[in-house]
């Protein structure tokens, strides 16, 4: 028995959760071909900024997935990226690596490249070459006077001396396969051996006379020794290693693979027939890498996946075909098929084949086989190869399937690699039976008190009652759809107080059935001496059980010593973490009791001694003699001194107004613009009236 301080409910369906997953996908990651998915993530990545790129390679490289994964998106960029292909082209000012991404735009673009700027270009490529450049820059002239000849066929780019720009290159190289970027480092890596490579199949195809032939085998020779080096993981994937060159440059795995399966496929191009000595389980292997990394969440890590497929697909070596699986969990309760499906790395159809399950074996027993040699069903319709439904002695668990893939005709087998006996883990599920489960009461010395059965697929609940001096026991039993025994994942029994302290106990196994024995005499302490109800909730769950389930026993009421004064307390109840979501407490607020008004004759008396002093102002205008004499006459002064009265009478009014119902606020904004419109009509008024004045006068 094993005690566990309980976490939170959610924390525990969480862990469940967690285990199941970790259960499926703790073993190797299975490759899948390029998909929808890896085009959905290159729109995402390679989505210009306004119709342009940072960079003409970061435009290449989008342009570049685009065009192998059939993503229609040229249109989109080619006017603004076109733009900032003629610049460079045009400017002397460019460098090396400009111009030859400039030229790698413009052979997807097509864009309008006057015939004399590639024949400049040519000339300052060529002049490159003939100096003493290191390996970086020869790569980048060789390769764009290749792109020039592949774009304009009337333009001269034949190196005068390619045996000589040749050696210079492979002077660099190392006998372990690698390569020197210059003849002042002393480093090598396969990134530059892939870099060396490349440029060396340019050079051939540049040549103006054919490379001497021992040349070129020297250089497959340091093909083959560079794949001696090349790094191979469990799951039968390989790599070349990632490494830093000159103490700062650091290329990683991927950057360097990618390389290197670039330079090999060149190089496999320019010279006559493939590197037959390069074995197909090394190429697939590389298959496998790139494609276990999945899809890329980086646009340069992505474009170095994508492309390197694409050259393995290019027949200039053999092609690696990749057999997957739809789905690797099947339930015994569906009765679902087992299906596999054979393509090549980037999606496309393999050739006529059969897929053959060689064995099955359960992983806990390699030696025991489950299913021996059984050819699979292909279904032209969904290009699947199927096997209908597994035999009897397929269980619940996780197994083995050991695949091979057989090609019909010969000449496939020369331009395929299909990698042997291929391992493949599924994973086989059901409904587990509960049975015989059983909870009771036990004496001090072990005799059986109480004790009821259980139904685990049902509602009922036990309710019990125990001292300190008692036991309880609760046992039950697991079975496959088989009728074997089946041990899960997790079995816990939790123990909840009526505070909400929680404790955890895990199930073990004796022989059939599974079985815990609690003493409370030596869990008082665990359980903080804390008498009362306990509810009781039993959990079971595993990766391969379909109804795995959590489910309430009932509970029982313990009676437990009083605790000692130094005694354990028990934790603080846990705080729903959606309980700060919840309603809040009601704010009740008191406001002052109003004060008691004064008699209605009081207010109106008050009211007649205010008005008194307007009655005196209008009496008052009257005995002045007030007349509209000085109205302005012309038509415009009338309509300001109209206005300018029909201000005074607004601004009144909004007093009467916030007398009877408006509040301050208000009344002061509107205050504010009737002001604003009282002094200007008032300005006006008043200078028409001044000025008139002064005309009377010095007449």
């Amino acid at each position: 028995m094993a005690f566990v301080r309980a976490p939170s409910p959610f924390l525990l369906v969480l862990v469940l959760a967690l285990s199941i997953f970790a259960a499926i996908t703790a073993t190797t990651t299975i490759p899948q071909p390029i998909s929808d998915h890896h085009r959905s993530a290159a729109l995402n990545l390679f989505a210009p900024s306004h119709g342009s790129f940072p960079s003409l390679q970061d435009a290449y490289e989008a342009l570049r997935v685009f065009e192998i994964l059939g993503i229609e998106e040229k249109h989109r960029v080619s006017t603004d990226t076109c733009k900032v292909v003629l610049e460079n082209l045009s400017s002397l000012s460019s460098s090396l690596k400009d111009l030859f991404y400039a030229l790698k735009v413009n052979g997807i673009l097509k864009c309008k490249v006057n015939g004399e700027v590639f024949e400049g270009i040519a000339s300052r490529l060529k002049a490159s070459i003939s100096d003493a450049s290191p390996l970086p820059d020869l790569y980048y002239s060789i390769g764009g006077l290749v792109l020039i000849k592949d774009q304009d066929s009337n333009v001269d780019v034949l190196l005068a001396d390619a045996t000589g720009t040749f050696q210079s290159i492979k002077a660099q190289s190392q006998s372990d396969g690698k390569w020197r970027y210059s003849s002042d480092k002393t480093e090598s890596s396969a990134y530059a051996a892939g870099l060396a490579f490349e440029a060396l199949a340019g050079v051939i195809s540049l040549a103006s006379s054919e490379i001497d032939q021992s040349k070129v085998n020297t250089v497959k020779h340091d093909i083959l020794k560079l794949f001696d080096s090349i790094e191979k993981n469990d799951d039968g994937s390989f790599y070349f290693d990632g490494e830093t060159v000159g103490g700062h440059e650091h290329q990683d795995s991927l950057s360097t693979t990618s390389s290197v399966v670039r330079g090999v496929t060149a190089f496999a191009a320019a010279v006559s027939g493939e590197i037959n000595q390069l074995p197909g389980d090394k190429t697939l292997g590389l298959a496998k890498f790139l494609l276990g990394i999945g899809v890329p969440g980086d646009a340069k890590d992505f474009f170095n996946q994508v492309e390197s497929l694409a050259f393995l697909e290019s027949k200039r070596v053999t092609i690696p075909l990749i057999l997957s699986l739809p789905e690797t969990v099947y339930s015994l309760t569906t009765k679902g098929q087992l299906k596999v499906r054979v393509s090549t790395a980037l999606g496309s159809a393999a050739p006529p084949l059969v897929v053959k399950l060689v064995r099955a074996f359960s992983s806990g027993a390699k030696d025991s086989s489950i299913i021996e040699s059984k050819e699979l069903q292909y279904d032209k319709r969904s290009g699947l190869h199927v096997l209908d439904g597994f035999t009897n002695n397929v269980d619940v668990g996780t197994y083995v399937f050991v695949f091979e893939i057989v090609l019909h005709d010969t000449h496939s087998k020369q331009v395929y690699a299909t990698g042997g006996q291929i391992h493949m883990p599924i994973y086989v599920t059901g409904i587990i039976a509960v049975s015989n489960a059983e909870i009771g009461v036990l004496g001090d010395l072990g005799s059986v008190q109480t004790k009821k059965a259980l139904d685990l697929a049902g509602n009922d609940v036990v309710s019990f009652s125990a001292n300190h001096l008692q036991k309880l026991r609760f046992s039950f039993q697991l079975a496959t759809p088989h009728g074997h025994v089946f041990k899960p994942h997790q079995a816990i029994l939790k123990f909840r107080h009526e505070i909400k302290v929680e404790h955890v106990f895990v199930i073990g196994n004796v022989g059939k059935k599974f079985e815990i024995t609690l003493d409370f005499l030596g869990l008082v302490e665990k359980l903080f001496y804390l008498s009362g109800k306990y509810d009781i909730e039993l959990t079971v769950g595993d990766a391969a059980m379909e109804n795995s389930f959590i489910r309430l026993l009932g509970h029982v009421k313990l009676d437990l010593p009083e605790a000692p004064e130094k005694a354990a307390q028990p934790p603080a109840p846990p705080v729903d973490p959606y309980s700060r979501y919840g309603p809040k407490t009601e704010i009740t607020h008191l406001f002052r009791t109003p004060e008691k008004r004064p008699p209605q004759n009081l207010s109106i008396t008050f009211l007649g001694l205010i008005l008194l002093p307007f009655l005196g102002f209008l009496i008052g205008l009257l005995r002045l003699g007030v007349n509209l004499k000085n109205f302005p006459s012309s038509t415009v002064p009338a309509a300001f001194a109209m206005l300018f009265q029909l201000s005074i009478a607004a601004v009144l009014l909004l007093y009467v107004l916030f007398w009877l119902k408006l509040d301050l606020f208000t009344t002061l904004k509107t205050l504010g613009f009737l002001g604003a419109f009282l002094m200007f009509s008032g300005h006006r008024i008043l200078s028409y009236l001044a000025s008139t004045s002064t005309k009377l006068k010095s007449a």
